[in-house]
């Protein structure tokens, strides 16, 4: 799975079509993810402990990754995700990056 928590992301298909959030949580075994204020959802509940009032919660749900694209951090519109090798200075070491392919842009880690 390529996209991460805290990327912004849009999506592409389905009721909440071009509504853009922050990725909150990231479930890869389900290949869902979490999107801020996308796929809100009520649930009717009762009255406990932790919440004296009861009454509609609003709550987000799970949304398909392939329903979403990442947004490129230079043009901010949706792109796909591609990798680069790249030398970190400090250490000297490889590692792979994202990168945005329409703009050529590395996402941050």
């Amino acid at each position: 799975m390529r996209i991460k928590k805290n990327d912004m992301v849009m999506v592409i298909s389905g009721n909440d079509k071009s509504k853009t959030g922050k990725v909150l949580k990231v479930y890869p075994k389900q290949n869902r993810i979490i999107i801020e204020g996308v796929n809100i959802r009520k649930r009717h509940t009762k009255p406990t402990q932790r919440n004296p009032q009861g009454g509609i919660l609003e709550k987000e749900q799970p949304i398909h990754v392939s329903n979403v694209m990442i947004l490129d951090p230079k043009t901010n519109e949706p792109t796909r995700i591609g990798s680069r090798i790249v030398l970190e200075e400090k250490t000297g070491k490889k590692r792979i990056a994202r990168v945005g392919i329409k703009s050529g842009e590395m996402f941050k880690q």
